[in-house]
C-alpha cells in the first residue's frame, strides 16, 4: 500500500487569549442562542492534481463557545466547537477507498465561509499514523447560484522550514486552515454564520 500512502498523503495525503479588563464586565454568553454550523457532503476536484480519484469530505460541525478549558483560557475560547469530519479517498488506479474521521475542536465563520480544525480519531491502515493529528479545513458556501469550495491542510499547502532550512510538514493549530481551493463537483455545503461571542461574565 506504499503507493496509496503516497497518493493519499500527497493528493488527498495552545492558543492563549488575554482577556482585557473591559471584557470582564461583558454580558453573560447566551449559550442557548444561535450557533455557527457547517454541514454537508461533497466530492471535490484538485485543479493541481488531475486524476480519476474521488475525494469526499463530509462535515457536521457546530460551535460550542467556551466549552474547552485550557491553560490561559480556563473557560475555553469563543471558537470552541464539536462535531465530525469524515473523509473518503477512492484511489481509482488501485481500486481502494481510504477513509478516516476526525473530531472537530474549533470553528470560526464569516458570511458563507468557515475555517475549522479536527483531530483524527480513526483511520484506515494506509493513514493509521494520522490518529491524533490535527487537520485544518475551510468551506465556502456559494449559495444556490455558485460552486461551493473547500480546502484542507495536507498535500501542498502546509509546509515550513526548520532551523537548518529543511522543509517539512507544519503542525496545525486550532482553527488554522487554508483557503477553499478545491471546487465541489458533486454535493453541497452549508455554512451558517454566527459572530464570535464575548467571554462569560466575571472573566
Amino acid at each position: 500500500m506504499k503507493t496509496s500512502v503516497h497518493r493519499v498523503g500527497a493528493a488527498a495525503a495552545a492558543v492563549a487569549i488575554l482577556v482585557s479588563g473591559s471584557a470582564a464586565s461583558a454580558a453573560p454568553v447566551d449559550r442557548a442562542g444561535p450557533a455557527a454550523r457547517v454541514t454537508g457532503s461533497a466530492d471535490v476536484r484538485l485543479t493541481y492534481w488531475p486524476d480519476r480519484d474521488v475525494r469526499t469530505f463530509t462535515f457536521d460541525a457546530v460551535s460550542r463557545p467556551y466549552s474547552r478549558p485550557m491553560p490561559g483560557a480556563p473557560d475555553g475560547l469563543p471558537t470552541d466547537a464539536t462535531g465530525t469530519v469524515r473523509i473518503a479517498h477512492q484511489v481509482a488506479g488501485e481500486g481502494v477507498t481510504v477513509r478516516f474521521a476526525a473530531t472537530v475542536d474549533c470553528l470560526a465563520t464569516g458570511p458563507g465561509v468557515a475555517t475549522l480544525t479536527a483531530v483524527v480519531t480513526e483511520a484506515d491502515a494506509p493513514v493509521e499514523e494520522w490518529v491524533g493529528k490535527r487537520l485544518g479545513f475551510s468551506v465556502y458556501d456559494a449559495g444556490r447560484h455558485g460552486t461551493d469550495r473547500m480546502g484542507f491542510s495536507w498535500s501542498v499547502v502546509n509546509a515550513e522550514q526548520d532551523e537548518s532550512g529543511e522543509w517539512g510538514e507544519a503542525g496545525v493549530g486550532t482553527c488554522m486552515g487554508p483557503g477553499p481551493f478545491a471546487p465541489v463537483t458533486r454535493g453541497d455545503y452549508t455554512v451558517r454564520h454566527q459572530d464570535l461571542t464575548v467571554p462569560p461574565a466575571g472573566n
